[in-house]
């Protein structure tokens, strides 16, 4: 296997030094969405940067600490094919909206307090934000190394399913088709009671690293602010993004960094598990032209970045992948004593040597 290193400039002492600060504060047990330890390693993070010289701004919402509450229900009304055709409907609208990013019912479901951290430099009408988020996920058994190959097929047999149940609902095949999706409910359920939130070192310490390294080793040029945007909740519905979305400058670009921490590196072009987001922009283009990582049309899942690039900001997103999936994807061994520290250290690189293309193309 490739390893997908990037090899530019020698990194500054100091940056090196920033990679290996920033991982060692988020090393905590989790940091799962809306949790008290997800809350400490924003404190860890907010604290870091006041070391630096850097004050940011807390950004409060409200989320939720898991996703399985909504597959849940979403399963539960495809499950009800047999008892009238209407419950399948809203399940199979619910199932599309959700995969689609929306989230109608969020005023019901969001409760629990989270925030985002997020940093200027420079002045300047243009701005080029860094965004990682800070949150990890609970695992569960669809990750397993044996099985996460073939998340997306299984994804879309689910989609599938889900959207024919409405017209399922009048043939016998509605008996089995609500029993698969009561199994699926059931075992939703058992991931919300038992489920562990995994380390999350790769996914993404690793980015949170990276994107705080590069932002405190640049300084913008004239006419420009680069800002540092740390993001929570991203595991249940990239909610971070969403409530950042209202602070960032119109037109501002946006650098998202997510499970680098090993393997081989891409920039993705686009995202969207059920619709295609293309990204666009500025940064796309220097991408194209920096050597060191390769094109993906990313569909496994979302990004903070796919809520941002649907409210037309310009976005690129850089991922390292192994086998088509992200290394120890939402599994128990995704530990910081996996990660590879030259990986991280060299989309740092990667990501400098694109800053410096977007500016150098800068009229």
């Amino acid at each position: 296997m490739r390893s997908g290193k990037v090899h530019m400039d020698p990194l500054s002492w100091e940056s090196v030094e920033t990679l290996k600060a920033v991982l060692a504060l988020l090393h905590l047990p989790h940091r799962g969405s809306a949790t008290d330890l997800e809350a400490e390693a924003f404190r860890r993070l907010k604290a870091f940067l006041a070391e630096k010289g850097i004050q940011a701004e807390t950004l409060p919402f409200r989320g939720v600490r898991s996703y399985g509450t909504e597959l849940l229900a979403i399963s539960l009304l495809l499950a009800l094919s047999p008892l009238s055709p209407i419950l399948p409907l809203l399940g199979a609208l619910g199932f599309f909206l959700y995969f689609s990013g929306q989230r109608p019912w969020s005023f019901l479901l969001d409760r629990y307090p989270s925030q985002n951290l997020l940093a200027w430099k420079g002045k300047g009408e243009r701005a080029l934000v860094l965004m990682a988020h800070v949150d990890t996920a609970k695992t569960f058994f669809l990750y397993h190394p044996k099985r996460v190959r073939s998340f997306r097929q299984n994804f879309l047999a689910n989609a599938l399913l889900a959207f024919l149940s409405p017209l399922l609902a009048f043939t016998p095949l509605k008996w089995p088709l609500g029993f698969y999706f009561l199994l699926q409910a059931a075992l939703l359920l058992h991931r919300e009671l038992r489920a562990a939130y995994v380390e999350g070192a790769n996914d993404n310490a690793s980015g949170v690293a990276v994107a705080t390294a590069l932002f405190l080793a640049t300084e913008p040029p004239k006419g420009w602010r680069l800002g540092l945007a740390l993001t929570g909740c991203e595991e249940v519905g990239a909610l971070g993004a969403k409530a950042l979305a209202r602070r960032l400058p119109q037109g501002a670009l946006l650098l998202n960094l997510d499970n680098v921490g090993r393997g081989e590196l891409f920039y993705v072009e686009g995202e969207g598990m059920l619709r295609y987001t293309p990204y666009r922009g500025p940064l796309l283009e220097a991408a194209r032209k920096t050597p060191g990582a390769q094109p993906l049309r990313y569909r496994l899942a979302y990004f903070d970045a796919l809520p941002l690039a649907q409210r037309g900001f310009p976005t690129l997103t850089l991922i390292r992948l192994e086998g088509g999936v992200p290394p120890d994807w939402h599994w128990p061994t995704d530990t910081f004593a996996r990660l590879d520290l030259e990986a991280v250290a060299d989309t740092l690189a990667y990501g400098r040597a694109l800053l410096a293309r977007v500016w150098d193309a800068t009229p």
